[in-house]
């Protein structure tokens, strides 16, 4: 799942029997609603925008960044922190051009929630500390440590980008402000998270990774809703019947 992480980090464990579910495999009434739903753009799925395979984002241009890209990131930084819960759609772009849709669910610190859309039988959760990408038509998941996920920069709980991540590009039009963090780990390689926030309303719009092997994966979001009071239940890993050496 290029996703959230390199594949290699992942352990196979089997997977729990499942919760009774809803619409779209989403546990049942896990989300209330609070306010009315923050929508921004379109309620329709958006066309995501995909990166050019070819573009050249420079290794490391850390002390190069004008008065206005620091501003830019530190608008995106602002943006980040100030969200505590997040739902909403989502649609995905893989390397290989294929689409998928789904719903999602955040709650910071470090919870989230990805539901995709029949006929995918894919699902992913993070409890805080850990990441599980759970597949019900082989009846496994893989379980990933959170802080090795581009995810954690999404789900921290407060985050200035040019501080505590490796920025490599800061670039904005009319549209969009976009930051590239890039990411070198010894075992995988290097990888890359653009964001992309809107500037008219300074939301997220999308999230574009890019792995060691340079294959893009792209999100775009909408129908978002920043005021739903969200079930813990969402975000509950389940280990009771995993092997202890699994868990560690």
């Amino acid at each position: 799942m290029g996703l959230l992480v390199p594949p290699t980090l992942a352990e196979a464990v089997p997977l729990p029997q499942p919760a009774p579910e809803a619409r779209n495999g989403a546990p049942a009434a896990m989300v209330v609603q609070t306010a009315q739903p923050e929508v921004t753009g379109t309620t329709r799925p958006p066309d995501p925008i995909i990166p050019d395979p070819r573009r050249n984002v420079p290794a490391n241009i850390f002390a190069t960044f004008s008065g206005d890209q620091k501003a830019a990131a530190a608008r995106v930084s602002a943006y980040l922190s100030s969200l505590r819960t997040l739902a909403g759609n989502f649609v995905q772009v893989g390397p290989d051009g294929s689409r998928s849709t789904g719903e999602f669910y955040i709650q910071k610190p470090g919870k989230v929630r990805f539901e995709y859309d029949p006929p995918s039988p894919i699902a992913m959760i993070s409890d805080g500390s850990s990441l599980v990408v759970r597949d019900t038509k082989l009846a496994t998941q893989d379980v990933y440590p959170l802080a090795q996920t581009p995810l954690r920069y999404l789900l921290s709980d407060r985050i200035d980008l040019m501080r505590d991540t490796n920025v490599v590009a800061v670039t904005s039009d009319d549209l969009y402000i976009s930051v590239t963090i890039e990411e070198k780990q010894a075992l995988v390689g290097t990888s890359r998270l653009m964001l992309m926030v809107g500037v008219k309303d300074g939301k997220l719009k999308q999230w574009t990774i890019t792995d060691p092997q340079g294959y893009d994966t792209t999100v775009a979001i909408y129908n978002l809703n920043a005021t739903a009071k969200l079930d813990p239940a969402l975000f509950k890993i389940d280990y009771t019947n995993y092997p202890t050496s699994t868990n560690n």
